[in-house]
C-alpha cells in the first residue's frame, strides 16, 4: 500500500484504505474520528498475491470512483500485504490535538487531479442550442478568438494542486478587485477537481462564497455566453419539448462528474432549474441565467453537505425577452455569444389574475410537468426540484400545482420567507434573550412589509398560516400604498389574490402613499422592506416614527429600559439598493434599532459599541432543509419546514452573535446552522409522518446521523 492513503470519509464494512483523517495505518492502535466508530488494525499482515491485473486498477471497498490506491508497475502480478480478516469496531476518540495535526497536514497536501474514465457518450441535445450548433463547447471556445484566449489564459493561471494554492491564486485575482475573474477561476477549479474546489472553499468560506454567489453570480450571468464554459450543467429547450426524458438521459450518461451507482444508474439527490426569467433583481437573462442553479448547488455542497455528483442544474430554455426585459438594458438575445434559443418568449394574459405568464408552463402537457415527471422517472420520487428565480407571475401559481405532486419547493418564496422570519426571531431574542417560545413570541408583533413581491408575501403568509399571526397585525404596501380591501373584497387597492388576502379591512382615511404616515397609523413593531427598486426609503423620519411609536415617550431611554427596540431590515439586493443602511439605522436611532440586512454590510460602532448586522439571506435555510428532506427521503415540503427551519437558524445565535447584535449567525457557522435546520426538518417529518426514512428518535440522534451523511471533499493524497 501506498504510505499515504486517503479515502472519502464513507462508513464500510470491509478494508478500505484508513480511518477518516488519517495519512497511514498506525499498526495495532485504535483510532475514532469525531464520528462514534473505530477501527482496531492488525499488526501482523499476510503476504497475498493478485494475478492478471491490469496497471492502474484501482484496490479496496471504497465507495469513491476516486480512490488514490492504484497498481504502478507494469508486471501482471504484484505482491502486497493485505489482512486476512475484518477489522473490528471499537470506539476510542482520537486526541483532539492529534486531530488538529492531522488536518494540519492534510490541508498542504497535493489533491490530485483525477479525471474519471471519459463517457462515450456525446452530448448535443443537453446542450444550449447556440453550443450545440457548433459541435461541442471546445469548438464554441474556438469559433471566437477572444474566448479561446479567456479559455488559454485560465488553463495557465489554475494550476493549484493544493487549496492553499488556490486560495493564494485566487486571492491574487480578488485583492486587485478582478471579482469576475476570481469566479472564473473557481469555476474551472471544480471542473479540475471538485474535491479541490469545495477544500479551498470550506477553508474560507466568508472569502470565496461571495465570489461563487451573490454579488459576483449575477454578473457572470450578465456575461454568462462570455465566460469559459465547462460540461456541467444541462439544458432543456423547448424545441425539445416531448424529448426531455432522453435530453436528462443524454446528459448524466454524458458527464463524468454524475455519480452512478456499481449498475452504472444515475444517483441524484437534487435538481436546481430555473427558467432565467427572473435572475436575482437583474431580470431576463435566459440561458445565461444557468449561472443561478450552478452557483446555488456549490452552495448546497458547502453549507448543507450534498455530494455535488449527486446535483444537477438545469435551465429550462423558453426564450428570453428583449433588452426591456432586464434592468441593466442589456441587449443580451441578440449578443453573437448568447447561448440559448433567441426568440421572444411564449406569453399570455392569465383571465383569472390578468398577469402575463408563459403559456407553455401549464395545461397537462406543460414543459414544466413533462420535466417534473421525466425527473422522477429516472432518479425517483425522493429526488428533490427545486424551483429557482423563476419570474413571480409564474413563481406562486407553478409551486401551488406542483407542491403536492413533487418533492419540490421555491427557494424565492419559501425560502426567502423562512428567512425573513428567522431574522425576526433572532431579533426577538436580542430583546427578550430569556424568550423560549420563538414561535409564540411573533404573535405579539405587528408586521408591516414595504413592498408587495414574492419575498414579502411568502413572508407574511408563513407568519399567519404557519406562526399563527392574526392578520390584523399583518400590513403590506404596493406601489399604491398601503393595501386595502372593502369588506366585502369587491374594491380596493391590491393588484392580485396574494396582496388581497392581506389587505387591510377598508378605506383609509390617511396618506397611505406616505411611509411615515402609515407607521404612525398602524404602529409596527418589525418593518421589512424588500421593495428592491427604492434605495434609501427608510429616511430618517421614518427611523424616528418607528422608535416613537415603540416607546412609552418622545425618550429614548425608555426604549432601553422596556426593550422595546424597534425592528428594521432592509432585505432588497444589491447593497445600492437597500432600503437602510446599516451606518443610518444605527446611526439615526443611536444604536435602538435592531437592524438586518439582505446584503453583507460592514460593521458600525455608535459610544464604544460596535454592532456587526447580520445578513438575512436564505443561504440559512435552504442547504440544511434541502439535506434534511432529502435524507430522511420526504414525500413533500410543507411550510411548516420553512418554520420550524426558521426557529433552528434563530436558535443557532450563540453569545458572540448576540454581543454584536447580529440577528442572524455569523457566516463562520454556514454548516453547523445548516446541521441544526436539517435536524429540525427530519424531526418535524418524522413527527409529521411525512418520510420514509428514520433517522432517529432524539435530536442527538438525528443529529449525528446527519452529520455522517455530509458529504466532504476526499482528503489530501498523493499516488
Amino acid at each position: 500500500f501506498s504510505e499515504r492513503t486517503m479515502y472519502q470519509p464513507t462508513y464500510s464494512t470491509g478494508y478500505s484504505g484508513v480511518p477518516h483523517g488519517l495519512s497511514a495505518w498506525p499498526q495495532g492502535h485504535t483510532y475514532a474520528n469525531t464520528d462514534p466508530i473505530g477501527m482496531t488494525i492488525p499488526s501482523t499482515f499476510t503476504t497475498t498475491t493478485y494475478s492478471n491485473i491490469p496497471p492502474g486498477s484501482p484496490i479496496g471497498y471504497g465507495a469513491s470512483p476516486y480512490s488514490p490506491l492504484t497498481f504502478d508497475a507494469q508486471s501482471e502480478a504484484r505482491t502486497f500485504e493485505a489482512p486476512q480478516s475484518l477489522p473490528t469496531f471499537k470506539s476510542e476518540p482520537i486526541p483532539a490535538a492529534a486531530l488538529q495535526a492531522i488536518r494540519d497536514y492534510n490541508a498542504n497536501q497535493p489533491v490530485p487531479v483525477v479525471q474519471p474514465p471519459t463517457s462515450k457518450v456525446r452530448r448535443n441535445l443537453s446542450l444550449a442550442k447556440q453550443v450545440a450548433a457548433h459541435g461541442s463547447i471546445e469548438a464554441w471556445h474556438n469559433h471566437v478568438p477572444e474566448q479561446a484566449a479567456r479559455v488559454a489564459m485560465l488553463d495557465a493561471i489554475c494550476t493549484a494542486t493544493t487549496p492553499d494554492e488556490a486560495l493564494l491564486q485566487v486571492k491574487a485575482m480578488i485583492d486587485v478587485g478582478n471579482y469576475l475573474w476570481a469566479y472564473m477561476y473557481m469555476r474551472k477549479l471544480a471542473h479540475k477537481s471538485v474535491d479541490l474546489c469545495y477544500a479551498t472553499v470550506l477553508k474560507e468560506p466568508a472569502t470565496l462564497l461571495p465570489v461563487m454567489y451573490t454579488p459576483t453570480v449575477g454578473e457572470a450571468c450578465q456575461k454568462f455566453g462570455m465566460l469559459p464554459m465547462y460540461p456541467r450543467g444541462c439544458y432543456l429547450s423547448i424545441q425539445d419539448k416531448g424529448r426531455f426524458k432522453e435530453v436528462l438521459e443524454e446528459y448524466v450518461m454524458a458527464c463524468n462528474n454524475v455519480f452512478k451507482d456499481a449498475n452504472g444508474k444515475p444517483q441524484l439527490d437534487c435538481i436546481v432549474f430555473s427558467d432565467g426569467g427572473r435572475i436575482l433583481g437583474l431580470g431576463d437573462l435566459g440561458a445565461w441565467g444557468m449561472g443561478i442553479p450552478v452557483g446555488k448547488l456549490d452552495l448546497y455542497t458547502v453549507c448543507g453537505g450534498f455530494d455535488p455528483r449527486r446535483t444537477l442544474p438545469i435551465i429550462i430554455d423558453a426564450g428570453i425577452g428583449d433588452r426591456q426585459h432586464n434592468t441593466a438594458r442589456l441587449n443580451i438575445r441578440d449578443h453573437p455569444l448568447y447561448t440559448g434559443i433567441k426568440r421572444d418568449r411564449i406569453t399570455h394574459r392569465c383571465s383569472e389574475r390578468g398577469t402575463l405568464i408563459n403559456s407553455l408552463y401549464y395545461g397537462p402537457d406543460s414543459v414544466i410537468t413533462e420535466f417534473m415527471s421525466a425527473a422522477r422517472e429516472l432518479f425517483g420520487k425522493h429526488c428533490l426540484l427545486q424551483f429557482e428565480d423563476f419570474n413571480s407571475n409564474d413563481a406562486f401559481p407553478l409551486l401551488d400545482i406542483y407542491r403536492s405532486k413533487y418533492l419540490c419547493y421555491n427557494d424565492d418564496i419559501q425560502g426567502t420567507a423562512s428567512v425573513a422570519v428567522a431574522g425576526i426571531m433572532g431579533a426577538l431574542k436580542l430583546k427578550c434573550p430569556q424568550e423560549t417560545n420563538l414561535i409564540g413570541a411573533l404573535k405579539r408583533q405587528t408586521f408591516l412589509f414595504h413592498g408587495a413581491g414574492s419575498a414579502n408575501l411568502g413572508s407574511i403568509n408563513l407568519l399567519h398560516k404557519e406562526g399563527g399571526v392574526p392578520k390584523s397585525r399583518l400590513h403590506i404596501t404596493n406601489s399604491r400604498g398601503l393595501i386595502w380591501k372593502t369588506e366585502d373584497g369587491s374594491e380596493g387597492s391590491y393588484r392580485n389574490d396574494e396582496q388581497k388576502e392581506y389587505a387591510h379591512v377598508g378605506k383609509l382615511d390617511f396618506q397611505s402613499r406616505n411611509l411615515v404616515e402609515v407607521v404612525k397609523h398602524i404602529q409596527p413593531t418589525c418593518l421589512i422592506g424588500a421593495v428592491g427598486v427604492d434605495p434609501d426609503c427608510f429616511t430618517k423620519e421614518v427611523v424616528e416614527a418607528m422608535l416613537d411609536c415603540n416607546t412609552e415617550t418622545d425618550g429614548r431611554q425608555i426604549a432601553r429600559k422596556t426593550g422595546e427596540r424597534p425592528i428594521i431590515f432592509a432585505l432588497s439586493n444589491p447593497k445600492t439598493q437597500a432600503e437602510l443602511t446599516a451606518q443610518n439605522a444605527y446611526a439615526w436611532s443611536e444604536g435602538q434599532v435592531i437592524y438586518g440586512s439582505g446584503t453583507q454590510m460592514d460593521p458600525v460602532t455608535i459610544a464604544g459599541r460596535t454592532f456587526s448586522p447580520g445578513q438575512v439571506n436564505n443561504v440559512y435555510i435552504f442547504p440544511g432543509l434541502s439535506f434534511g428532506a432529502c435524507m430522511c427521503k420526504a414525500h413533500s415540503i410543507p411550510d411548516r419546514f420553512f418554520m420550524v427551519a426558521a426557529e433552528a437558524v434563530a436558535n443557532s445565535l450563540d453569545s458572540e452573535d448576540m454581543e454584536a447584535d447580529r440577528v442572524i449567525p455569523r457566516r463562520d457557522k454556514l454548516r453547523e446552522v445548516a446541521l441544526n435546520v436539517a435536524t429540525a426538518v427530519v424531526l418535524e417529518a418524522q413527527k409529521m409522518k411525512l418520510c420514509d426514512a428514520f433517522l432517529g428518535q432524539t435530536e442527538p440522534e438525528v443529529k449525528c446521523n446527519l452529520r455522517s451523511k455530509m458529504w466532504s471533499p476526499s482528503p489530501a493524497s498523493k499516488i
